[in-house]
């Protein structure tokens, strides 16, 4: 059987299997430590505020930290991943996210949302697509079979 042929054999999941999928208990964990990695960057951040750094280096800095912190904290608690060679494939999923993020703003902005209301707007769908990259992408990427 071909691959093309394999794909269209492959059962769709209904919406009681996607919604059973989206409250297991590894995206409980995610969301759960999504409130966690916010809670952090956001503290280191606010850190570098209080002892004086400059806005902008505290949030070159604080996002730096905070990246490292997140693909610790997803890795090992969401995915089960301790694997720190997965750190590039993280990163680019970040960068891909900042790009959904700043094109999702700029189209809201568009249509007469603030950019505070485009931010919150946004909070869920990114999530959820940060959610299903560094899954597919990042932590549980499969060998392929030669």
């Amino acid at each position: 059987m071909d691959d093309a042929t394999q794909v269209e054999n492959k059962p769709k999941k209904t919406l009681r299997e996607w919604i059973k999928y989206l409250f297991s208990a590894k995206f409980i964990r995610f969301v759960l430590v999504s409130f966690l990695n916010t809670a952090f960057g956001y503290g280191i951040f606010a850190f570098f505020i209080w002892i004086g750094m400059h806005y902008t280096l505290a949030l070159l800095v604080g996002t730096i930290i905070a990246v490292l912190f997140n693909f610790k904290t997803y890795g090992v608690l969401v995915f089960k991943n301790g694997n720190n060679k997965l750190i590039i494939r993280f990163v680019l999923v970040y960068c891909f996210l900042y790009l959904c993020n700043i094109g999702g703003i700029a189209l809201l902005k568009w249509f007469g949302l603030s950019s505070y209301m485009a931010g919150l707007v946004l909070l869920v769908p990114v999530g959820l697509l940060g959610y299903f990259l560094n899954k597919k992408f990042v932590y549980e990427v499969k060998k392929r079979e030669d």
